[in-house]
């Protein structure tokens, strides 16, 4: 496991994320991450959903919008009030994916994009956690940042970019956690959970950080667009990034996503 510093704390690193742009309109690319996991993870609509570490609403809207009985939580307060404003239909709230106050076995399906890897403390506690709310039978679905090139590439770039604009020399605090690929599926097989599945994907490609790899209506970056759309690159930027997959998937994809059951029926 790699730890990933900067001069930003994470929760304050979300904080100011969130407060930065307007509450997300569900996703509409079943192509994408996350979405395209989601739906290889929810079957059908018999049950309830949580997706935890729910952000700016793009996938609880995209269910809630079908639907779906799903609940989002998140730690990021404004998040939160942000999109119930945007969004008053939609169930979500203020959550501890550490400390869930939900009864044993409430949720057929857990949508975890991005959430685990978070945790400064007490991610065995939220594996834990996670496994007592699902059901017996139920699916997990959580992406996990990979401890890989490609971020250590980008954690070099927001480096130097966090050099070259901090005149204080502030602290390094925590940022999140990289595991590699049999690191995550230890975690999730010592918290009880079979693994199903690890897929390797990308949320933000690396190319994609650069305008001249990015698609024609994506050259002028909106966030809200690209977390919308998924973060499409051109012809020639999807070229590059396929072929760096096939031939090393394990170091230049950005996030694993896993795939798990909870035993038991």
């Amino acid at each position: 496991m790699r730890i990933t510093y900067r001069s930003v704390g994470n929760k304050d690193y979300w904080a100011k994320r969130w407060a930065q742009i307007p509450a997300d309109q569900a996703m509409d690319n079943p192509e994408k991450y996350p979405l395209k996991y989601a739906l290889l993870t929810v079957k059908d609509k018999d049950g309830k959903i949580l997706e935890a570490g729910c952000g700016n609403g793009r996938i609880v809207r995209y269910y809630k919008d079908r639907g779906y009985d799903i609940l989002g939580i998140d730690f990021i307060e404004e998040a939160i009030s942000k999109l119930k404003a945007a969004d008053p239909e939609v169930q979500a709230e203020v959550g501890d994916i550490t400390n869930l106050h939900f009864k044993d076995e409430t949720f057929k399906y857990i949508l975890a994009y991005g959430l685990y890897h978070n945790l400064e403390h007490g991610l065995e506690k939220a594996i834990a956690e996670t496994f007592r709310v699902l059901k017996k039978g139920g699916l997990v679905c959580a992406s996990f940042r990979a401890d890989n090139i490609q971020n250590k590439l980008n954690d070099s770039l927001a480096e130097k970019r966090a050099v070259a604009g901090d005149k204080t020399g502030s602290t390094k605090q925590f940022h999140k956690l990289n595991l590699t690929r049999c690191e995550l599926v230890e975690l999730f097989k010592r918290g009880g959970f079979e693994v199903e599945a690890v897929y390797r994907a990308e949320n933000m490609p690396l190319l994609y950080k650069f305008p001249f790899f990015r698609a024609k209506t994506h050259k002028q970056f909106d966030e809200n667009v690209a977390r919308k759309e998924g973060y499409k690159l051109s012809l020639l930027g999807n070229l590059i990034t396929k072929v760096l997959m096939k031939l090393f998937p394990d170091q230049f994809c950005n996030i694993y996503v896993l795939i798990a059951e909870k035993p038991g029926v």
